[in-house]
């Protein structure tokens, strides 16, 4: 269920149904009782733990990590797309819609360029719309593919690269928010 990855990082896979057949978001809160059952926070004791979950679909089961205290901070990661902004805010008015019960915080955006016509305007855009910040900026680099071609991360492919610097200084970003008064 857990593999250690590229610096020591412990990655573990939840999956998901078969399309159609079943809800991802219960997937992803079962993987995280099992974890939790297993002793794995306990057995790795992580000082960070994010979870990578898709957002083009969002329905209560996506927001079952939040109301059941599996997050801290939200952090979305959006390009300019359309389609890409619409399901951002969507998870921020999900993560808006639980702020007065006491769960996750929208800890601000990631821009993720493709670089889409109008795309720091739109994400500006909905940044104001959701009162929250970009508080990183990816460019759109091909050395991503070319790492994931080779089954490695950027930051091993490519480690003195410019692409793994700004991977680097949004990670410095993230934890200065969640040292901002919020665990992360």
């Amino acid at each position: 269920m857990v593999r250690i990855g590229y610096g020591g990082v412990i990655c573990v896979e939840a999956g998901g149904p078969t399309p159609g057949l079943g809800c991802a978001g219960r997937g992803i809160i079962t993987a995280l009782e099992k974890l939790k059952e297993k002793g794995a926070y306990e057995v790795y004791r992580p000082d960070v733990v994010m979870y990578d979950v898709l957002g083009d679909v969002v329905c209560g089961g996506f927001s079952m990590p939040m109301r059941k205290g599996y997050a801290d901070q939200v952090f979305i990661i959006t390009s300019g797309e359309n389609m890409a902004i619409h399901a951002a805010a969507n998870i921020a008015m999900a993560v808006e819609n639980f702020k007065n019960r006491g769960y996750a915080a929208l800890g601000g955006l990631i821009l993720n360029r493709r670089n889409v016509k109008r795309e720091d305007e739109k994400v500006e855009e909905l940044a104001r719309d959701f009162q929250t910040e970009i508080i990183g900026s990816l460019s759109h680099s091909e050395q991503v593919t070319l790492a994931e071609e080779r089954q490695q991360i950027l930051l091993e492919a490519f480690p003195d690269s410019e692409m793994a610097e700004e991977y680097r200084e949004l990670a410095r970003r993230m934890m200065a928010v969640c040292r901002g008064g919020e665990k992360c």
